[in-house]
């Protein structure tokens, strides 16, 4: 068995620096909270058809009879102006916002990441037309620039993610690029060249690499602004249509009857405020985890 303690030994380092990050994220009374309401977040998008008490409401089916009831034992968040319950479809909303801000996110990460690295590994013409087609985008506030986008492809869901990557993917260039010009003149970066080693490769297995915990974090925060940014679009009619339950529509369809029945409104936007909070404190604690500097021992 000795291979296995050999294994065992190089798996060490890894598994003092995960123990050190479990200690660092849950330290924190806040964030440890965070971690907990996100693991539940998580399941109940994966469970929601299970979880939900009326699954057909949230989609096709109506109950004109039960239309705006207030919270009650059988309805627990009430109904909305078609009798469908609140509680089933903001279970459902959980489903479809984090799908989306993962998939906008990823999206954004996966335009702006390699462009960076290419820009502050290759320097030269290539950094400065894709720092200025950056400097461009990021000349327009991103929630204005994602509505004009959403309004010229199109209301719905998938066009406001992909406006929303559109708008945001010029972040991460910036990061990684600024992170890259520094990597790039490191000894390593020095000596794989004067072996001869190809530039692209360089660039993707050197000093990318090493450029992606500032990412991770900014990522991991942006979740909970791009979550935001999608009730806006929705909100404003631009994102997701009738009948799907997504939180930002639910709030613009609750407009005409905030006076009469206050929780159609109130329990999407409780939603979208603790989801956009617990990613907020997260994405602090990652960051505490990725940068040394920040750790407060």
């Amino acid at each position: 068995m000795k291979w296995l303690s050999d294994y065992y030994k190089t798996l060490q380092p890894s598994i003092r620096e995960f123990r050190l990050s479990f200690y660092l994220l849950n330290r924190n009374a806040l964030q440890r909270i965070s971690l907990i309401v996100i693991g539940l977040l998580v399941l109940i998008a994966i469970f929601a058809p299970w979880i939900a008490p009326f699954p057909s409401h949230a989609i096709s089916e109506t109950n004109p009879q039960d239309k705006l009831l207030p919270p009650s034992s059988r309805y627990w968040f009430g109904t909305d102006e078609l009798g469908r319950d609140l509680l089933s479809r903001v279970i459902f909303g959980t489903r479809i916002s984090l799908q989306t801000a993962l998939i906008a996110v990823g999206l954004a990460l996966l335009i702006g990441v390699p462009l960076g690295a290419i820009a502050g590994g290759l320097g030269g013409a290539a950094d400065e037309i894709i720092m200025r087609i950056t400097d461009v985008f990021l000349s327009f506030p991103p929630l204005l620039l994602a509505i004009a986008i959403a309004a010229f492809l199109g209301p719905s869901l998938q066009n406001a993610m992909l406006a929303i990557a559109i708008s945001w993917w010029p972040w991460y260039t910036r990061i990684i690029r600024g992170q890259a010009v520094s990597i790039r003149e490191r000894q390593f970066v020095r000596a794989a060249l004067a072996i001869g080693t190809p530039m692209p490769r360089i660039i993707f297995h050197h000093i990318l690499p090493n450029t992606m915990a500032p990412v991770i974090v900014q990522a991991s925060m942006d979740i909970g602004g791009v979550i935001l940014t999608v009730a806006a679009l929705s909100f404003l009619g631009l994102g997701a249509q009738p009948p799907t339950p997504e939180w930002g529509l639910l709030i613009s369809t609750s407009r005409t009857y905030f006076l009469n029945a206050w929780w159609y409104s109130t329990f999407p936007g409780i939603a979208i405020f603790l989801t956009v909070l617990v990613f907020n404190l997260i994405g602090d604690g990652i960051r505490e985890v990725l940068d040394p500097r920040t750790r407060k021992f």
